[in-house]
């Protein structure tokens, strides 16, 4: 039987950098809302609603909120009529991009396609 690693009084020690990150990036929407932006370099509120199917303004509202008050993007509001407001991500976004990366190319291997490039359902 293999050893599970989890059963030492460290293992709490071990999932703290994990549990973190999941209570960051754990709304429904944050992981596509960050692949979107870090894809388009800027979006502005209107092209994310229209680009996430099913989400509600409120909803991507409050996701927004969060990313931007965890460091991930930055909201640039341009004083203009009508109201113009842009994100992007921070230097500290941009570090996660390789993660993103990664998740897209699993996601591709594993999740997408089988080997007639057909959707997998």
């Amino acid at each position: 039987m293999a050893e599970n690693k989890f059963s030492n009084q460290n293992s709490t020690t071990i999932c703290i950098p994990m549990s973190k990150l999941q209570s960051v990036i754990g709304g429904k929407w944050k992981i596509l809302i960050l692949w979107y932006i870090s894809y388009y370099k800027v979006q502005r509120f209107g092209e994310l609603l229209h680009r996430l199917e099913g989400i509600t303004q409120s909803t991507l509202t409050k996701q927004l909120r969060e990313l931007e008050h965890d460091g991930f993007i930055h909201r640039e509001i341009y004083k203009q009529i009508p109201p113009k407001v842009e994100y992007s991500l921070t230097p500290f976004g941009e570090k996660f991009i390789p993660v993103l990366q990664t998740m897209m190319e699993w996601s591709e291997q594993y999740l997408c396609c089988d080997d007639n490039n057909t959707e997998i359902k």
